[in-house]
């Protein structure tokens, strides 16, 4: 049975080719049969709340300012499969962005006596999350709530358009909806803190350089495991 198009959110609709009219074969006449085509698999989270898929694009910005480590994922939450739906022209914005907030940790930072700065900036629907380290390494997470509105055009954004009180409700839980709330920020705060516990393991290789890229395998499969376990 074809899935309706109400439950589907206008963005994906238009990716949703679900039927296509292919020739009977043998038959001379004209004969539109139709076949259901699936194009992709949707998440229930998708389903249940279009445009609510956070993404996030988590570095590791040297004491040169120079990247260490990059990582995209996206929500293992209600339902999320851990993908990250940025838009192709995101991929080095997403840099552009997180670069341009490190003037904004220098300020904050002095200001803080934690390790974690919360969230320090914003660019249109990227919220900007920064944990430092003692030795000065930033840890940076952009996370954005609905990529393929993003256009990266306009500063700052339009309001987005209002919704439905019972929908707002339901959807209060979500970390997609409350990039700014406490319960966001204690879930990165536990991410942050994994990553630095596996970062700090990570350094202490006596065949580690500083300042040096990290492509230890297993590095990467400790903040995946954190982003999976908090986000």
């Amino acid at each position: 049975m074809l899935r309706k198009c109400q439950d589907i959110s206008p963005t994906l609709q238009s990716q949703l080719p679900l039927r296509q009219p292919v020739a009977a074969p043998g038959v001379s006449h004209h004969l539109d049969v139709f076949i259901t085509i699936k194009p992709f698999e949707l998440s229930q989270l998708e389903l249940r709340y279009p445009g609510t898929i956070m993404s996030y694009y988590f570095t590791i910005i040297g004491t040169r300012d120079n990247p260490l480590f990059e990582h995209e994922f996206g929500t293992s939450k209600a339902g999320g499969d851990g993908i990250a739906r940025f838009r192709d022209e995101a991929r080095h914005m997403n840099q552009f962005i997180v670069h341009s907030s490190l003037d904004i940790v220098e300020e904050v930072q002095w200001g803080n006596n934690g390790l974690y700065l919360k969230n320090i900036d914003r660019f249109q629907n990227n919220h900007i999350h920064c944990f430092i380290t003692g030795g000065n390494v930033k840890f940076m997470l952009l996370m954005n709530p609905d990529p393929s509105s993003t256009t990266y055009s306009t500063y700052p954004a339009a309001a987005p358009p209002r919704q439905h009180p019972s929908v707002t409700a339901r959807q209060s839980t979500l970390l997609a909806n409350n990039p700014g709330s406490a319960q966001t920020e204690e879930a990165v705060r536990q991410f942050m803190t994994d990553v630095y516990e596996a970062w700090v393991k990570c350094i202490m290789n006596p065949f580690y350089t500083v300042n040096a890229p990290v492509t230890s395998p297993v590095f990467r499969g400790r903040v995946a495991g954190a982003a999976k376990k908090y986000l």
